[in-house]
């Protein structure tokens, strides 16, 4: 595993994202940074090789409730901009 990020810094990165206003388009568009999205192949690798920490468990349990989350808010995007 090569990259650490903090839970709290990927909650950072989605409420910033949402604090500074949002568009259906923006929500669609919405990506998290290269460096979280690096952290969650390093925890999904952990889990599928058996070497994932209960720490790093809840740290993915915190992402996948995230990417969760963030589905929904993109389904619901497609509704608004399909009503428009």
């Amino acid at each position: 595993m090569t990259t650490s990020i903090n839970t709290t810094k990927v909650y950072d990165e989605i409420i910033d994202f949402i604090a500074a206003g949002t568009r259906p388009q923006s929500v669609i568009d919405f990506k998290l940074s290269h460096a979280a999205q690096e952290r969650l192949e390093d925890l999904v690798y952990a889990h599928k090789t058996g070497e994932l920490t209960p720490e790093e468990k809840k740290e993915l349990d915190h992402f996948l409730t995230l990417e969760h989350i963030m589905i929904l808010a993109k389904a619901r995007a497609h509704k608004y901009i399909t009503a428009e």
